[in-house]
């Protein structure tokens, strides 16, 4: 299984400077898409592994880095290359859909 980091102000800049891109998934525990979307997400970080490292980043606990991005909805995915956002998702879909939103980015 591929490795899942949590995103927290202290692991952030870290990402940033990812040689390969970085997907951060932005959720909450009490969101209902968030929970359907997370096993995806988690399926998809296997797939790619390798391509693209897999983030999340709980809302309710990041709230400074959620402003910063302008998260405005959850689930919302953004895609950064260069720590600069290339790609941005909003809301849950099937794993094919989203699949098919991300790999052309990396």
């Amino acid at each position: 299984m591929a490795e899942i980091t949590e995103v927290t102000p202290d692991t952030f800049n870290a990402l940033l400077s990812e040689p390969i891109p970085v997907l951060v998934d932005f959720w909450a525990p009490w969101c209902g898409p968030c929970r359907s979307l997370s096993p995806i997400v988690d399926e998809l970080a296997d797939d790619l592994a390798g391509r693209v490292k897999v983030a999340k980043c709980n809302v309710d606990e990041n709230q400074d880095l959620a402003m910063k991005f302008g998260v405005m909805s959850i689930p919302t995915l953004v895609l950064l290359k260069g720590g600069k956002e290339v790609h941005r998702v909003v809301g849950a879909m099937p794993k094919a859909r989203l699949a098919a939103e991300i790999e052309p980015k990396l």
